[in-house]
């Protein structure tokens, strides 16, 4: 028991190592060497035996488990992937490791069942608890991820996927802009771009044939389904994917798609710090710094997307095509991908939704798949969502606080949100602003949809509005099982609009959490919890 401990420990410091900056190719074989001295006990009949005794035997099961599960990621994968990964086989970086994710599937799951099962048993000691959780809440992810990846990665026939590109600079619900879309295809692995298309490509003003509940439509109105461009207005995903999917398939092309993933410049700008800097074709040079200028800002002085529109839609698809050339290749450094992956999914940056009911049920409650959580347990979560009605770029320049506070009563609570919008641009800049940039509707004057959803099981309580031109549209549609508050700001250069939104409602709620729309300028503000 001792030695097992020792040897946890040694790789503990390993992990710390590598969390503090330590590179995985020197960490993962020293890991690797602790954690099979650790997993020999795996084998050992008399430690075996002993997990049966009443007490001691779930506190010797859970460090048995922790030990091969460090094995197996070390040893099985770990140290495999990475010499794959620097292999010339001519292979793409998913096809060389798929085998790797399909060889240790049964394994990964039967530890992660194992470690999900002591962990509540009740028994542990505390540094057996400790190490138990850390190791679970590796292990709860990647079951699910080994289980259903290869899947996904067209393990078992190709698989087709549409990769949406969200445009920040006008901000729409879940993101942007969803005028440029990639058909992507997964076959064992093999990851290539099957057809590309941007918003002029797609049939305006003509529904798509799909099921949409009224009380979306009455927010949304008819340009949800309508035009792609405005297909992320509800904070739903299964909805964009189902309404995006529908326009593909009956304006591009009748391909059958087995999943929708989307992604924003901002979370490019995060990959790029994995791939390091890409060459454009225009000669340009994209890197983590400059990808939401040039995306978001400097495409529209260089292209004049009025006049000629296809020229700033070829850019973006040749940026993708470029990106996605990279990082198809395993041209990057692997623990950045993680990073950049993880803090994509986290600032709603990254999203996707998978026609297998399998992988959809198991990423259905995390952030990844863009869905509001329907009750208030976890947490308590609460939405403040844009949409700029001007036909213009402007959300470059638009910053947005968000304040949420909780009171709390003996048995209910009430909660404020108040949301400040600020036109941070002067007059005389917004006049030399590119003329795609502008206001398409209303001269030099920007119209910002404001959607605040409240938590399940509440109602709205108040509502009150701040600035020249701020109005309620609406406070009594339920959508996606929540109370909503539906305002509308027009903002002239260097203009504030607030609106605040306070829901009430009895029982128990969670901690407090927010999720809004993906700002170019980063959101502010803070949540503030009663007690």
């Amino acid at each position: 028991m001792l030695i097992v401990k020792s040897e946890l420990e040694a790789a503990q410091r390993v992990v710390n190592h590598v969390q503090d900056g330590g590179t995985l190719e020197v960490s993962v074989p020293i890991l690797g060497e602790h954690a099979a001295n650790a997993a020999s006990v795996s084998v050992d009949p008399v430690w075996r035996l002993a997990e049966f005794i009443p007490w001691a035997g779930d506190n010797l099961r859970g460090v048995r488990l922790a030990a091969e599960a460090l094995d197996v990621v070390s040893n099985r994968i770990g140290q495999p992937a990475l010499e794959a990964m620097s292999s010339d086989s001519g292979e793409s970086i998913i096809a060389r490791v798929l085998p790797l994710l399909q060889d240790s599937t049964d394994d990964v799951v039967r530890i992660a069942e194992g470690i999900a099962d002591v962990k509540d048993a009740g028994t542990l000691i505390p540094p057996v608890q400790t190490g138990v959780n850390l190791v679970d809440s590796v292990m709860s992810v990647a079951a699910p991820a080994f289980e259903y990846g290869p899947e996904l990665l067209g393990a078992n026939g190709a698989r087709n996927y549409l990769l949406v590109f969200q445009n920040n600079a006008e901000s729409v619900g879940l993101g942007g802009s969803a005028a440029s879309q990639t058909l992507m295809s997964a076959d064992a692995g093999n990851l290539q771009i099957v057809n590309q298309a941007s918003s002029a490509d797609f049939t305006e003003f003509v529904p798509v044939d799909v099921d949409v509940d009224q009380s979306a439509l009455d927010l949304y109105n008819e340009y949800l389904i309508h035009h792609v461009n405005t297909s992320p207005s509800r904070p739903d995903f299964p909805t964009m994917a189902e309404i995006v999917t529908k326009f593909w398939q009956r304006d591009i092309s009748d391909d059958r798609i087995d999943g929708v993933a989307s992604i924003d410049p901002i979370a490019l700008g995060y990959i790029l710090e994995a791939t390091g800097p890409i060459q454009l074709t225009t000669g340009d040079v994209m890197t983590s710094q400059n990808a939401a200028q040039l995306l978001l800002s400097d495409v529209y002085s260089r292209f004049d997307s009025v006049t000629d529109p296809a020229a700033a839609d070829e850019f973006f698809a040749s940026v993708a095509e470029q990106v996605f050339t990279k990082v198809s290749a395993g041209d990057f450094d692997i623990q950045s991908m993680l990073w950049a992956i993880r803090h994509g999914i986290e600032g709603g940056n990254i999203l996707f939704h998978s026609q297998n009911e399998d992988v959809q049920k198991q990423i259905a409650d995390e952030k990844v798949a863009g869905i509001l959580p329907k009750d208030n347990d976890e947490q308590t979560t609460l939405g403040v969502f844009f949409r700029d009605e001007s036909a213009s770029k402007i959300d470059y320049y638009m910053k947005s606080n968000i304040d949420v506070t909780q009171t709390c009563q003996a048995d209910a609570s009430t909660f404020e949100v108040r949301t400040t919008l600020h036109l941070d641009i002067d007059q005389a800049t917004a006049d030399a602003l590119p003329q795609y940039v502008k206001s398409q509707t209303d001269g030099t004057r920007f119209h910002t949809q404001v959607y605040v959803y409240g938590p399940p099981g509440t109602t709205v309580e108040s509502v009150a509005v701040e600035g020249e031109e701020v109005t309620l549209r609406r406070d009594d549609v339920v959508d996606l099982g929540r109370p909503v508050a539906w305002f509308t700001t027009v903002l002239d250069p260097s203009e504030l609009a607030t609106v605040t939104a306070t829901f009430s409602g009895e029982g128990e709620f969670g901690p407090l959490a927010l999720r809004s729309t993906p700002m170019v300028q980063a959101t502010t503000g803070a949540l503030t919890a009663c007690g």
